[in-house]
């Protein structure tokens, strides 16, 4: 929350200096911290999830590896518990959510109906889907190791695809954030080395407004090019 903050407050500072060379521009662009906020918060959300979901893939494939060994459901996430201890920390999500698994099936609770809360506890699209999936296979009586093979495959490719798609992308993002920065250093040079330039600019009417105006292009350029690299799965 405070880097955040400070982050915000930093890029503030340099946008009304740039922009407008005035304290009062800096003090009417703060109330953009929450929206500064919110967004930083999806971005760190959306991150999280993609790490949930890769984790739980790795529990479930656990899973099916002890199921195909003979053992039971409950014991076969029991087994998966115990391996992925060697490979997260205690407060890791993967760990958290298991333990629980495994302590609430302790209690009689059936697995497909924690696998339900799991998944909607996490908000993450692949839990789900597992679920419903387990859920079903268990009603149906279906054959449980395929169906979670089958399962986990789906959401494997799906990751991958997302992996490559990203790894596509990685090029572009880094040149989008160097263009978005290309224009304030353009005029942080311009305010260092000729700062005479601009003086026609700042501390009048009609400059502030073709200033504001250059900002709300800018901002929407840099909006939209967020928006093109921002690709869902």
């Amino acid at each position: 929350m405070f880097l955040g903050a400070f982050q915000y407050i930093l890029l503030d500072g340099i946008i009304s200096f740039l922009f407008f060379s005035s304290f009062r521009a800096f003090l009417i662009l703060l109330p953009g911290l929450p929206v500064f906020f919110k967004d930083k918060r999806k971005r760190l959300l959306k991150a999280r999830k993609q790490e949930m979901a890769r984790q739980f893939l790795e529990g479930i494939q656990m899973t099916a590896a002890s199921l195909s060994a003979g053992y039971s459901i409950e014991n076969a996430v029991r087994e998966a518990w115990k391996e992925l201890r060697r490979i997260y920390t205690e407060e890791s999500f993967i760990i958290r959510e298991f333990q629980l698994l495994v302590n609430q099936s302790e209690m009689n609770r059936s697995m497909e109906q924690l696998f339900m809360d799991l998944g909607k506890r996490s908000g993450v699209e692949d839990i789900q889907s597992f679920a419903e999936v387990f859920l079903t296979a268990r009603r149906t009586g279906g054959d449980l190791l395929s169906v979670i093979r089958n399962t986990c495959s789906c959401i494997r490719q799906k990751q991958e695809t997302l992996l490559e798609i990203e790894t596509c992308l990685a090029g572009k993002v880094m040149e989008q954030d160097i263009m978005s920065a290309v224009p304030l250093l353009i005029l942080g040079y311009i305010r260092l080395t000729s700062p005479e330039f601009l003086d026609g600019m700042y501390g009048n009417m009609t400059g502030s407004a073709v200033m504001a105006i250059c900002l709300m292009v800018y901002a929407a350029a840099y909006a939209w090019g967020k928006s093109i690299v921002d690709i869902e799965v």
